[in-house]
């Protein structure tokens, strides 16, 4: 007891890494090129690709053994 409980939008890339899930990537709508698409990074914030939708963002995570989170 006395710990802060912490939001996950509040934690560093450092401390997200941490919890000790490094088979988590999360993925979140950005734009390129005025062009909306997927952009897929693993727990610790590292870029790792881009997606043209939603559903090849979440094929990809999967593909790769990882487990997806959507951040929005």
């Amino acid at each position: 007891m006395g710990q802060r409980i912490m939001s996950l939008r509040d934690m560093s890339p450092e401390q997200f890494q941490n919890l000790g899930m490094p088979d988590v990537a999360y993925f979140k709508p950005v734009l390129v090129k005025g062009q909306r698409v997927y952009a897929i990074h693993t727990a610790d914030g590292s870029p790792v690709a881009l997606a043209a939708d939603r559903d090849l963002a979440i094929q990809v995570v999967l593909d790769n053994d990882l487990h997806p989170i959507w951040v929005h």
